[in-house]
């Protein structure tokens, strides 16, 4: 499968992990079927425009968040700044805010 199903898959299930929520659940929520949940998460399935705006919408999130810089897996370069967006884009809120205080205390202490 393509990377970018990878990572459109792995997003999904980023964010249903943050909403506490089964494959199950997603997919009686998405009008989805369990199987093409778990086979979208794994990037074995291409997923159809529709069955991603369903599972947006269950989300609770816009369906851009799911496409969010994925023309940076287009470049063969490893993207450092990329990867890093991967990993703090699937963390909570709360989280996410921890990883920010660390990089601002780490910029101000390069600084000194």
């Amino acid at each position: 499968m393509s990377n970018i199903a990878k990572i459109v898959g792995q997003r999904i299930r980023n964010y249903r992990n943050e909403l506490g929520i089964s494959q199950e659940k997603l997919a009686e929520l998405s009008s989805c079927h369990p199987t093409y949940i778990g086979q979208l998460e794994r990037g074995e399935k291409n997923a159809t425009l529709e069955s991603v705006e369903k599972i947006s919408r269950a989300l609770n999130i816009p369906l851009s968040k799911l496409f969010e810089l994925l023309e940076e897996t287009n470049s063969n370069d490893e993207s450092i700044p990329f990867e890093c967006y991967e990993i703090i884009a699937s963390k909570s809120l709360c989280e996410q805010k921890h990883i920010y205080n660390i990089l601002v205390e780490l910029d101000k202490f390069k600084k000194n």
